[in-house]
């Protein structure tokens, strides 16, 4: 079976260079309340693998009893964790909740349905977490996992933050010893762009004291490394220098990483050899390209409006180098100010990064390559 698993959010055989993280989150399960891992804000752009370690935080809790919930943010955040918490109709702060359903500990927050005020959502939020403490076993508790958090509003962050402060206070407040005391652990997911909004919005303190974890590139290293393990243990085999050839055509990307194993894996495979060759690496490089285009290049680039999508494509036509800002102007027909807007608004969304004075460049690895190809 091909060990790797590109698919957006599927738990894949390696997890390069994340071990630091789940190790921290583990540590804070083991530490008790208090423990700086149990509030946790994972960062980095699109197909770093922040839904990844979402779902490998689950399975830790998950294996230490817990409860999980999950949810991915959008209006009515807290409506839906109050519904996953529940179980047959319960009523809490007023609100009506129709039935949720959740299987082996783990707690599907697309079924069920409730209404909750504005004004009554930390309250029901809390009651609806006490609740479901009180029916768990001594010293086990509930992580809740929110991805895409840079898309949930202030007022669901904001009852989010008071419904878990006061739970803290009141398990804290328990008469019994901090081994039986339940836990809340939440891990929130989200691009870089919510870290500087987080930092300089001082409703949300709560995540700004979160321990924030930053996906980064993966070493070439590491990368090479993991390719003859995982290619090994799948029954076939790879030279050191063509792993470094595949950990090259990645460029650390982590959902590159899975998208050139698989495809190079599935070229060696078709031609019936236990041996991946150099030829396969070329080839699931160049289908991991396209690949990686369709699913991480063209949604970026579906979510930009058209100002933000004329300066990219003037970006792209210098890639793999830079580009000077004043070019851009040339080339789009703008004044100074509308690119110094765009240039600001693109930096922040981590589409273009600067690179030296006057000069920025592509993010995202391979999106040049995406853009000559499309009709974009």
């Amino acid at each position: 079976m091909n060990p790797f698993k590109p698919t957006a959010g599927k738990m894949p055989p390696i997890l390069i260079g994340r071990e630091s993280v789940i190790r921290d989150f583990e540590e804070a399960l083991d530490n008790g309340a208090g423990a700086p891992g149990r509030l946790m804000l994972i960062s980095g752009q699109r197909g770093f693998g922040k839904t990844v370690m979402l779902t490998e935080l689950g399975r830790v809790a998950k294996k230490h009893d817990w409860v999980v919930v999950s949810d991915t943010a959008s209006n009515g955040l807290c409506e839906r964790l109050v519904a996953a918490l529940s179980s047959g109709a319960v009523r809490f702060g007023g609100a009506t909740i129709s039935p949720s359903v959740g299987v082996g500990g783990m707690v599907s927050a697309s079924l069920g349905s409730v209404s909750i005020s504005p004004s009554n959502a930390a309250l029901t939020l809390r009651e609806a977490i006490e609740a479901r403490l009180r029916r768990m076993p001594d010293g086990k508790g509930i992580l809740f996992t929110i991805d895409e958090a840079q898309a949930a509003s202030e007022e669901d962050l904001v009852a989010l933050a008071t419904a878990i402060q006061h739970v803290l206070r009141d398990e804290d407040m328990r008469d019994v010893s901090d081994a039986k005391k339940h836990g809340v652990a939440f891990v929130f997911a989200a691009l870089p762009s919510m870290v500087d909004e987080v930092l300089n919005n001082k409703v949300l303190t709560f995540l700004r004291r979160s321990q924030q974890q930053v996906l980064a590139e993966v070493p070439l290293a590491d990368v090479r490394a993991a390719y003859v393990d995982a290619v090994r243990e799948s029954g076939k085999e790879i030279g050191q220098e063509d792993a470094l050839a595949a950990a090259q055509a990645a460029a650390g990307y982590p959902y590159m990483v899975q998208l050139v194993g698989y495809y190079m894996w599935q070229a060696a495979d078709r031609r019936g050899s236990k041996t991946i060759e150099r030829a396969d690496v070329e080839r699931g490089a160049s289908d991991a390209v396209v690949a990686f285009g369709e699913a991480v290049c063209a949604p970026i680039m579906d979510g930009l409006t058209p100002a933000q999508r004329e300066f990219v494509k003037a970006v792209a036509a210098d890639a793999p180098s830079s580009t000077a800002v004043s070019d851009i102007a040339k080339r789009c027909s703008r004044s100074s100010s509308w690119v110094s807007k765009y240039r600001a608004s693109l930096i922040k969304e981590h589409v273009i990064e600067a690179d030296g004075k006057g000069y920025v460049r592509l993010s995202t690895p391979h999106m040049a390559e995406y853009l000559r190809g499309s009709s974009w």
